[in-house]
């Protein structure tokens, strides 16, 4: 049997961007407790929630049985010209951290808009219409921009960079992810495949996840495993909440308790021969949940079904 490769990330343990954290679980806690449950990987999480001196940051991963550095996210309001200088030296500088600190694979700089800061995009999270979308004009300047981003951190580090679409941000539905994509340089800018995420930015429950993966399958180059309740994900829509909103009452479960068809997410990964990392990412919010023992659980959970990799 292939071997999969699976890490989690600070998000699981309720480190979210915009989030106040001071209910928040420390770096080292949340390391120590990644690797008690079996993961191999890590994201960096938000700058400076773990040490920024590369050799520092190092050595905090080779004592934990040499955790792989896979990412670290970077959001930048893309449709906002003036936004763009400073998200591209952040995005670089992150860049430099993490392949300084690179061991087995090389990681990416993952890339999305500032998701949760819009309004309108936050309270429609879920149930998008192309009403409250990009115009040209805008579609314009943060394709540039992702691509003026992509080319710095390359440039600059050799890394490659990969979009994150998510809720709460102006790249959701599927149509704005064929948009971004189509607007992009495929040699540059990729895709992270966030389940998750891609379900709940459908509006619907019942989504052919493979179909999905297919229309998106030589762009995406790393995958984010995400589960998505779909009983809070269609009230949150006849409720009217806002993204956070539904996040709090539970939007995305633990792994296999939700709507995602991981099985089949394993199958194709197989066939399409990945050697990447899966990511786990059970995103809830600073002081939620039980992130040691969910963790446990979604590996468990994952070595269950491991077998659909063969």
């Amino acid at each position: 049997m292939k071997e999969l490769l699976v890490g989690n990330a600070p998000c699981s343990w309720g480190t979210l961007e915009h989030q106040d954290q001071s209910k928040g679980i420390p770096f080292h806690q949340m390391l120590d407790e990644l690797v008690e449950t079996g993961y191999t990987g890590t994201e960096l999480g938000d700058w400076g929630y773990m040490p920024t001196d590369p050799v520092q940051l190092s050595e905090e991963l080779a004592r934990r049985n040499d955790v792989v550095m896979l990412g670290a996210f970077v959001p930048v309001a893309m449709k906002n010209q003036a936004a763009q200088a400073e998200g591209t030296a952040r995005a670089v500088k992150t860049a430099k951290l993490i392949a300084a600190v690179a061991t087995t694979q090389a990681p990416f700089l993952v890339l999305a808009d500032d998701n949760g800061t819009d309004p309108v995009r936050t309270k429609h999270a879920g149930c998008v219409t192309p009403s409250i979308g990009l115009s040209k004009d805008q579609w314009k300047t943060f394709a540039g921009g992702a691509d003026r981003i992509a080319e710095a951190v390359f440039d600059e580090t050799g890394l490659r960079t990969v979009f994150h679409h998510h809720c709460a941000g102006y790249v959701e539905t599927p149509d704005e992810i064929a948009t971004l994509l189509d607007m992009t340089n495929p040699e540059l800018l990729g895709l992270v495949f966030d389940t998750g995420h891609y379900i709940h930015g459908t509006g619907a429950e019942e989504v052919d996840l493979v179909a999905a993966l297919n229309r998106f399958k030589e762009r995406t180059w790393y995958i984010h495993m995400k589960d998505l309740e779909p009983n809070v994900a269609r009230r949150s829509r006849e409720n009217e909440w806002d993204y956070f909103t539904a996040m709090r009452n539970g939007l995305y479960p633990e792994l296999g308790r939700g709507c995602v068809d991981f099985p089949a997410l394993l199958r194709w990964l197989a066939r399409r021969d990945y050697k990447a990392y899966v990511l786990v990412e059970q995103d809830i919010l600073p002081g939620m949940g039980t992130p040691k023992e969910s963790a446990a659980r979604n590996r468990e959970y994952i070595r269950s079904i491991e077998a659909n990799f063969a």
